[in-house]
């Protein structure tokens, strides 16, 4: 089945949505019971951590995480946002770089500038899209606006729209004047965050029950195990340790001298829906198929490319003298293996 379609439907009592290209699960969002990254407090700082640079916040939700605390003093009151998902037991990660995205617009406050997204090519678009922005923004002082790739070809009103709508909110919580810890703004959720990031041409289903119409409920049962299809009879298997993320490649009954390196290239064009899907971070420790060495430049560039259209940060950071190769990534989603408990 060719295509795309986003289902909006809920597991259980947890909102969710899934993504399908051409009869695939490609994304799959399932709402958490701890917050949402996006999520904007007023925190008050407790205690540094000596040789981490960094220090814990009082939140309504329980203690967080500040990296990079230069000036900042126990009891102090700080804006911060919610960056991912913590581990069971551990702080919530957070940042005093507060983003406020929509569709179309991320306004960055105390980050003046203005910038178009690098995939929109065309100069006159981008003359146009500069024309709405200084329209709708203005000249507000110490704020900077990012226009996202999907502004190509959108209409004036609807962007002009998606700026003021954050600009606002930006505005109110920095005119906040509290004093203890207090949730200001919630992250968005699943079906927000569905209109809000998969933006290409797709059709939109919204009957209750769609996930089991539509075939999600089978490719979820799927993506709980650890086993993915690569084609031809090799096997990619994914598997959640305490420490990492261990990515084992096989090449099944595939005897062939190119056996190792198509297994692999393989590998590195459906790592990122596995993990996607899965709604797996952290670190990652692929244990690839045996390949001759002069082979491992075109699997990082293959494995650069399938991640660069990925939407979660991942670092590719290299070789381990046994040969594995190793990534890291931000844990922006709930497991899908801890959604589904």
């Amino acid at each position: 089945m060719k295509g795309r379609s986003i289902i909006l439907d809920h597991l259980g009592d947890r909102e969710a949505a899934a993504l399908i290209v051409d009869g695939q699960l490609d994304d799959l969002l399932v709402d958490a019971d701890a917050p949402r990254p996006g999520t904007v407090y007023r925190a008050i700082a407790d205690r540094p951590v000596k040789g981490q640079g960094g220090m814990f916040l009082k939140t309504p939700d329980g203690p967080a995480f500040l990296r990079q605390i230069k000036g900042l003093s126990p009891g102090q009151a700080i804006l911060v946002q919610v960056t991912g998902h913590a581990e069971t037991g551990k702080a919530l990660p957070v940042t005093e770089k507060l983003l406020f995205k929509s569709r179309y617009a991320i306004v960055t406050p105390d980050a003046p500038g203005l910038n178009i997204s690098r995939s929109i090519k065309d100069e006159a678009e981008r003359d146009r899209l500069l024309e709405i922005a200084h329209d709708s923004l203005g000249d507000t002082p110490g704020v900077g606006l990012i226009l996202r790739s999907c502004c190509a070809g959108a209409g004036a009103e609807d962007i002009a729209e998606d700026i003021a709508a954050m600009a606002d909110l930006a505005a109110t919580v920095a005119e906040d004047s509290g004093t203890g810890p207090e949730t200001l703004i919630e992250g968005d959720g699943p079906h927000v965050l569905a209109w809000r990031d998969w933006v290409e041409p797709a059709d939109v289903v919204t009957d209750p029950g769609g996930f089991e119409a539509q075939g999600v409920m089978e490719a979820i049962d799927t993506a709980r195990g650890p086993a993915v299809s690569l084609g031809g009879g090799a096997m990619m298997y994914v598997e959640v340790t305490r420490a990492l993320i261990a990515v084992d490649v096989n090449t099944g009954s595939d005897a062939s001298l190119a056996a190792g390196v198509k297994a692999n290239m393989a590998c590195a064009r459906a790592l990122p829906r596995a993990l996607r899907v899965r709604g797996l971070g952290g670190q990652i420790t692929l244990d690839l198929a045996p390949m001759p060495k002069k082979d491992r430049r075109p699997f990082e560039t293959a494995l650069r490319q399938a991640f660069r259209r990925d939407d979660v940060d991942t670092a590719l950071v290299g070789w381990t003298p046994l040969g594995h190769f190793e990534l890291q990534r931000k844990r922006a989603r709930i497991p899908l293996a801890e959604a589904l408990t």
